[in-house]
């Protein structure tokens, strides 16, 4: 059985428990059928990938560079408390949300911007929709989250609610569970809603309350714990750095970014796959048109000034605004505002390089220094090449946790047995092996280090060579790892093998057979 939603499925997983869902459909309760058609309406959606952090740490900036356009406000405001939905459509507009489920269409600003004061009561908001005729929304959704850790309880309260999935049963006034609607209760809404993957925000310093959000965000892949499969980090702001606080930077800012990053991901993972530097307002100034040729001709003249003028200038922010020189302060004001000191720095020193380099160039160039694409190739191997196997997973999440919500223990032992028997097969192995890297990465089954590494290396790589731990080596080699490392792994499930790491065992055991097959066929 198919549906128009389904020709847009990731892929044979993201098919697989498409279709699982139609079978049950007709076997369950209307309730429990409500959830699993808005599961197979979210299968058949863009990867949904929330970008989420602390308190200015720059996250919309980063979402406009993202999008390429600037259309996230980025001062404090209503809007910035509240979530915002960023997904492909046919016509630009916006859309309020309440929580009674009415909607009111936005204009936006004058700037172009998703107006920063709403003029209605956000406490019956429950998030902002915005459609957008933007190329990159059509494979990616991305969410805009209010800033985690210092703003008022009712903002992560609306954070929470949307991204991540209720623990708790809906209950009537007398504690007993509430039966008897076709509509979806909250329980299911909120276990379906949640987001599929995770580009978390960080600056200089990892707080603990960072460790501790990414760690709540068990719900935005539908009750799956973020992890290397589904997240990964950037260190915004990187040129905010002082290279002289990070040893083998040579003082040089985006080495000591790089530095900085590496060890940030040394604390943060296995919650993350990676920390990756970045510039967000360099980026969003070089993607989404906010550096025209002016700025260029402002920074030509700029680049004219003798050396060591220019690099007084540059020491703060204050001097480089009020030095009195043939740029008018308000002109070097908005080159700051877009670009900061250090991407001054860095276009005037291209300039100087490339006298005759045109206002497009200049933008790449900037665009190259802020790293954002970096971050896209690294979204590219992380997220959208593992989306069918990443949807599936938490679709299937959301298939579980409305079985679990069921009063009707008939229905949740049918959805169980429909859900071991498609994973089961031998094309559904994927999904085994995203739940076990999610168990061992959340520390549910402890395992030695060596062998923790083994299976995050395994499942969080889409590369064969990388999963082996031999990048470039020859086919043969990699066959004869793999089947060594297959045989391996079962010994261990069989032999010193505690119960839940033999079940984690088994897996990665057939995951290495299965690569050892691949590359024999091949």
């Amino acid at each position: 059985m198919t549906s128009p939603e389904q020709g847009r499925l990731a892929g044979p997983l993201s098919m697989s428990v498409a279709n699982l869902c139609h079978r049950l459909q007709p076997q369950v309760s209307a309730r429990t059928a409500a959830g699993f058609a808005e599961v197979l309406r979210r299968l058949g959606a863009p990867l949904q990938v929330a970008v989420a952090g602390r308190i200015k740490s720059g996250k919309s900036t980063l979402v406009n560079a993202l999008i390429g356009r600037r259309v996230a406000p980025t001062d404090i405001g209503e809007c910035t408390r509240l979530v915002t939905r960023f997904q492909y459509g046919t016509v630009d507009r916006v859309e309020i949300v309440f929580t009674d489920g009415r909607k009111q269409v936005l204009p936006f600003a004058s700037d172009g911007m998703i107006p920063a004061e709403l003029g209605v009561d956000i406490e019956q908001v429950s998030h902002i929709e915005a459609y957008l005729t933007n190329a990159v929304l059509q494979g990616m959704t991305v969410i805009d989250t209010p800033g985690l850790g210092s703003l008022d309880a009712a903002s992560v309260s609306r954070t929470e609610q949307l991204l991540g999935a209720a623990k708790h049963r809906k209950e009537d006034p007398e504690g007993e569970d509430t039966e008897g609607s076709d509509e979806l209760d909250d329980t299911s809404r909120n276990a379906v809603a949640g987001a599929e993957a995770v580009l978390y925000v960080v600056t200089q310093g990892v707080r603990a309350d960072d460790q501790q959000a990414l760690a709540a965000f068990t719900a935005a892949t539908a009750s799956r714990e973020a992890g290397p499969v589904n997240a990964i980090a950037v260190l915004n702001k990187a040129d905010t750095i002082a290279p002289e606080s990070v040893e083998g930077s040579g003082g040089d800012i985006w080495r000591a970014a790089t530095l900085l990053a590496e060890k940030q991901a040394s604390t943060l993972k296995p919650r993350v796959a990676d920390v990756l530097p970045v510039i967000g307002l360099i980026a969003e100034s070089a993607e989404s048109g906010g550096f025209t040729s002016a700025d260029a001709e402002a920074l030509r003249q700029l680049a004219e000034l003798d050396d060591d003028v220019l690099q007084t200038m540059l020491i703060s922010a204050d001097i480089f605004t009020s030095w009195d020189c043939d740029v008018p302060a308000g002109t070097r004001l908005r080159l700051l505002e877009k670009l900061d000191l250090f991407g001054v720095s860095h276009a005037v020193e291209a300039i100087r390089k490339e006298p005759e380099i045109t206002a497009g160039a200049l933008r790449r160039s900037l665009l190259d220094a802020s790293g954002l694409e970096a971050v896209r190739q690294r979204l590219a191997v992380v997220f959208a090449a593992r989306a069918d196997g990443i949807k599936a997973a938490a679709a299937l999440a959301s298939v579980t946790a409305l079985a679990h919500a069921s009063a009707d223990p008939a229905e949740r032992q049918r959805v169980h047995d429909a859900i071991e028997v498609l994973l089961a097969k031998p094309e559904a192995h994927q999904l085994r092996l995203l739940e076990a890297l999610t168990l061992v990465a959340s520390g549910a089954v402890d395992m030695p280090e060596d062998l923790s590494e083994e299976v995050l290396r395994v499942g969080s790589n889409a590369d064969i060579g990388a999963q082996l731990g031999k990048p470039g080596a020859p086919r043969p080699e990699l066959a004869a790892h793999a089947l060594e490392r297959a045989g391996w792994w079962r010994s261990f499930a069989s032999f010193g093998a505690t119960p839940a790491q033999s079940r984690v065992a088994h897996v990665v055991h057939r995951a290495y057979f299965l690569i050892w097959q691949q590359l024999r066929e091949a």
